[in-house]
């Protein structure tokens, strides 16, 4: 045997069993790989970034649902989720941990637990230390906060819809409880809405409006909602019930189930002013509930009945059943699905980038035309007119604003070939009747105000014409009237008075400021403007002038 072999033999078996050593290592290390990559996978790739299982706030979709969301109260992003606080932390004024819960358009669910004040706070025996230090309170209140729940976990958040699983201290059964989103929304800078999916509980003669939870939990929520769309005007407020909405597990038991969804809402507020009836309540009505095509039940608080009287012909076009009384009535109504609170737009006015079933003010109006069962849909043409005269609607004011020359206004206008009617705006006027004359004329004109607002009963193409008191109204004017007059299908002609025109000139001498300087008055708030130009101010229409504004209205109709 040769010198060497045995030592050289000696050394490849070392080596063999070093290879198979190393073999075995790599196998584990790829098991323990493969291990974490299917089971944990945001364990491996978030940790490199320092973020662990927390990932950046989701996308609001309060824009979809609510449109514009900047409010008195200020603006939130896009991308901020709003916070809900439990009145029970805001009562006793301590630190309490939250759940933050958001949820994300692919339904993945990420936890992160906050504090509202500090980043490690201790309760219940427990600490929880916020995952990014560099947090702070703003972050905190764009997201939607839920009190925390002692001893509590939350399933794989790869497993579909998210789901928060909670279980007593007592060790008792574990409660799966889905996420929700908060029962309402307050982004809006005219309305709060609230909008329930579920179990929902309505206790007659009472103030609550009652989500009961599937189970006995500690989480709580609760708003005070004044359902009526005029949001930061207390004097308004001052006459709407406010109404509690809250979340529970305690709850009357149900009188009457309903299949159809409720919509609560109140006819408080400025309700009686003809154009307060229609921009706070019927077209806000109209918005949220047309998409129900009548299957829904109106509940209403502060119930009039004699507004519900007047109206009752387009009530009955959005819902297929009768009122109920929300603070009369003493059963307990149950529903699956609550909205409280009206959806609104501008005044007078419907906004179809915000709606989601793109109504405008055309499909508003048609659904009045139908309601009252109106003759007319659309102005007929020069045919039509050849035949009979056409109609001139002067809306006369009784109090401010009033016409001091009616008798002049109406023969220069039959001098041009109208028949004239003349109209005094009445709140208790029967509403059927007034539409039917309004639907019947071709061209309407008044002063500023109110009674302006029949013109949702003309048919399209008819011409409204809004003359505008002195004052530097004309923002105003158009605002309230002359926006909502084109988006109707209306051709809209707007007439400022003169000095000279106006009453004014009886009570202050030309160098006043009221004259020369109409605008300093804007800046001392509403309630001077409105006494200064609205409420102590009369009109006497030259009519010379004013035969022009007629004529053009006129060649509108024969064209």
């Amino acid at each position: 045997m040769p010198m060497g072999f045995k030592p050289r033999s000696v050394r490849n078996a070392n080596h063999s069993r070093r290879f198979r050593f190393v073999l075995l290592i790599v196998g584990c290390l790829v098991v323990t790989m493969t291990f974490l990559v299917v089971s944990k996978p945001q364990a491996l790739f978030l940790s490199n970034i320092g973020l662990g299982t927390s990932l950046l706030p989701p996308q609001s979709d309060h824009d979809a649902v609510n449109g514009d969301d900047h409010g008195i109260q200020g603006s939130h992003s896009a991308q901020s989720s709003q916070v809900l606080e439990s009145n029970k932390e805001k009562a006793e004024g301590g630190e309490k941990n939250v759940i933050v819960v958001d949820s994300t358009p692919t339904e993945e669910t990420n936890i992160h637990k906050l504090t509202e004040t500090r980043t490690e706070t201790e309760e219940n025996g427990m600490s929880i230390t916020s995952d990014d230090p560099t947090s702070n309170q703003e972050e905190t209140h764009d997201r939607l906060a839920l009190p925390t729940i002692s001893n509590y976990t939350i399933n794989d958040p790869t497993q579909g819809d998210a789901t928060v699983v909670l279980e007593h201290s007592d060790g008792g059964d574990q409660i799966q409880t889905p996420e929700r989103k908060p029962l309402c929304d307050d982004s809006d800078r005219r309305t709060d809405v609230c909008d329930m999916y579920g179990d929902v509980r309505i206790p007659g003669n009472s103030s609550s409006i009652i989500f009961v939870e599937a189970s006995k939990t500690e989480q709580k929520e609760l708003w005070q909602i004044h359902p009526y769309p005029r949001k930061g005007d207390e004097a308004c407020f001052k006459g709407v019930r406010e109404l509690s909405v809250k979340a529970g597990s305690e709850a009357p038991p149900c009188t009457i189930n309903h299949d159809a969804p409720a919509i609560v809402f109140s006819t408080g507020g400025y309700a009686g002013n003809l154009f307060h009836d229609f921009t706070d309540l019927l077209v806000p009505l109209f918005l949220t509930a047309r998409p129900f095509d009548g299957e829904v039940q109106f509940a209403v608080t502060d119930f009039k009945n004699w507004w519900i009287t007047k109206y009752l012909p387009v009530l009955q076009k959005l819902s297929k059943y009768p009122a109920i009384d929300f603070d009369k009535d003493k059963e307990v109504h149950c529903f699956k699905q609550v909205k409280v609170g009206l959806r609104a737009h501008n005044e007078f006015h419907i906004d179809p980038a915000r709606d989601p079933g793109g109504y405008t003010m055309l499909d508003f109006t048609k659904l009045t035309r139908s309601a009252f069962s109106l003759a007319r849909e659309t102005l007929v043409n020069v045919e039509d007119l050849s035949a009979r005269k056409p109609k001139l609607l002067i809306i006369a004011r009784k109090q401010s604003r009033a016409f001091t020359n009616i008798n002049e206004i109406v023969e220069m206008a039959e001098g041009l070939g109208y028949e004239v009617v003349v109209e005094e705006a009445d709140a208790g006027s029967d509403i059927a009747t007034v539409a039917r004359t309004v639907n019947s004329c071709d061209v309407m004109m008044g002063v500023h105000g109110s009674g302006l607002t029949q013109m949702v009963f003309l048919p399209l193409n008819a011409t409204i014409i809004q003359i505008v008191p002195w004052g530097g109204l004309e923002g105003k004017a158009m605002l309230d009237y002359g926006n909502p007059a084109k988006e109707m299908g209306l051709h809209y002609v707007q007439y400022s008075i003169a000095i000279d025109e106006s009453s004014l000139t009886e009570q202050y001498p030309r160098d006043h400021p009221v004259f020369t300087d109409p605008m300093s008055f804007h800046s001392r708030g509403f309630q001077v403007l409105r006494s200064m130009f609205m409420d102590n101010q009369n009109v006497k229409l030259d009519v010379n002038k004013f035969k022009d504004v007629l004529w053009k209205a006129l060649e509108h109709l024969i064209q």
